[in-house]
């Protein structure tokens, strides 16, 4: 019989429902995907608590001002500043992230709660004169936003355990509506951390209560229930097309999976482009929607940036996560690294050449070169979503941009060239929600619009400033002028 080790940092989570912590007889076990020992135990919540997290937030009605609203959004990200360490180390414990990803990870974090605080302050309405035409009136159209009349769902998922959870919940705060979360049963413990950070900080626990649990048993109420007005989802594809199915005539906002390449043209440089792609790559394990899930590299120049991609790649550390010095850490788990050998394999069985990589042991994956890929393979097809590089050859282009929108994703993408006419025509004609140039396709700040289109996402995108107006109703008031 096997024995699991227990972390010494163990921590057991309650539910969060209504300022209460709230125990149930069944728990969730939460390990290091490194060192297979069991970090954390959460309660697991039934229909019945879901429920009854739905009764208090709808019968709450916050009356924060918006100088109070920003003012715990404020104090919860220097709370967070402070506990850098202790929090990022959470985030590595149960998710297999290297040290240096966890800690930028709690940076963005910050980054959210104090564009939320900002935005909190920012009246966005409008005032329309009515006399414009002919038949117009002596008035005045104001516009408003308030809060949803009912519930927002959030679910979670595992790739950015705490900076996914905080783009769901700080724009609810910021507009004074009530929340409940369900984080990816994978890690929750860094969403019980971030809320207690918020209740430290001053907000109300019935507007925001977090439930933990099995998606199969909890998810349906979560999505269906009659307080609920508006759904906020991020993860894979058929999830999000299955909430679109279910949740009915409710608001949604699905930010899904992505494909996204970035683009090396014949007049780039490719030491810096090569320094992209491996960044892109290989952060955060791979394992984020807009990470670089193919190298589209012109004939000209495919030889010399593959030999570049292969040298960083061979000199980007991987292992312990908790090792400062390694570059990446595991993947969220041992299943997880079999699907990419898998994966590649296939592609390798199809006429892919392995330059470097493949190997697993458990959930550790090492980052993976692959060359000589044609746009049909699985690989490059589908989201694999882990540390993999798999190198497409073009001749000009147009046969790029055929490529790059030849997926059923539209998230977002990376562009390497210093030609402006280049430069213009992707951003026209890649079908994506970013196109960046001489940067990751992962780019952006917390604050500006984010999301994808196609299978990619649906509803409005994320990014602070569009959340708070899917967060919210917009009302107009007129009177005579």
């Amino acid at each position: 019989m096997s024995t699991v080790l227990e972390n010494t940092n163990f921590r057991a989570e309650a539910l969060r429902i209504g300022g209460e912590k709230l125990r149930t007889a069944r728990t969730l076990d939460v390990y290091n995907p490194y060192s297979g020992e069991r970090v954390g135990a959460v309660a697991m919540a039934g229909i019945g608590e879901v429920r009854r997290a739905m009764d208090i937030a709808q019968a709450y009605k916050p009356t924060l001002s918006r100088y109070e609203r920003s003012a715990i959004l404020n104090r919860a990200a220097a709370l967070l500043r402070e506990r850098m360490e202790e929090a990022s180390d959470l985030i590595t414990a149960e998710s297999g992230l290297c040290k240096k990803d966890s800690l930028y990870e709690i940076g963005r974090v910050a980054d959210v709660l104090n564009f939320g605080a900002n935005e909190a302050l920012r009246d966005d309405g409008q005032v329309f004169s009515c006399d414009l035409t002919p038949h117009g009136k002596k008035r005045k159209v104001i516009t408003m936003r308030e809060p949803l009349l009912g519930v927002i769902t959030a679910i979670t998922p595992f790739n950015h355990p705490m900076n996914q959870v905080a783009h769901k919940v700080v724009p609810s705060v910021a507009t004074n509506n009530r929340m409940v979360l369900k984080p990816s049963e994978k890690v929750p413990l860094s969403a019980y951390y971030f809320a207690d950070l918020l209740y430290e900080a001053g907000l109300p626990p019935e507007m925001l209560q977090v439930v933990s649990g099995d998606p199969a048993e909890i998810a349906d109420e979560l999505l269906t229930h009659r307080h609920v007005d508006l759904v906020t989802f991020t993860g894979g594809v058929s999830i999000g097309k299955y909430i679109a199915a279910k949740a009915g005539y409710r608001r949604m906002v699905l930010e899904l999976g992505g494909n996204d390449p970035l683009i090396v043209m014949d007049d780039a440089d490719l030491d810096k482009a090569s320094d992209l792609a491996v960044q892109g790559s290989y952060k955060n394990s791979g394992q984020r929607c807009t990470a670089v899930k193919r190298m589209l590299v012109h004939h000209k120049v495919l030889g010399e940036f593959t030999e570049r991609v292969l040298a960083k790649t061979l000199a980007w550390r991987h292992g312990d996560p908790a090792d400062r010095s390694n570059d990446m850490g595991t993947v969220i788990d041992a299943a997880a690294a079999r699907h990419f050998e898998k994966v590649v394999n296939e592609a390798v069985a199809q006429g892919a050449r392995l330059l470097t990589g493949n190997v697993r042991a458990g959930a550790l994956y090492a980052p993976t070169v692959l060359d000589r890929v044609r746009p049909e393979m699985a690989v490059v097809r589908e989201e694999t979503f882990g540390p993999v590089s798999p190198i497409i050859g073009f001749q000009d282009i147009d046969e790029a941009i055929r490529i790059s929108n030849g997926t059923a994703y539209g998230l977002s993408s990376g562009v390497c060239t210093n030609r402006l006419d280049d430069v213009t025509r992707f951003a026209r004609e890649l079908q994506v929600g970013t196109v960046n140039l001489w940067e990751v396709p992962g780019y952006r700040i917390e604050l500006t619009p984010f999301g994808g289109i196609k299978d990619s996402g649906l509803g409005y995108k994320e990014g602070v400033q569009e959340a708070i107006k899917s967060f919210t109703n917009c009302k107009t008031f007129t009177l005579p002028w």
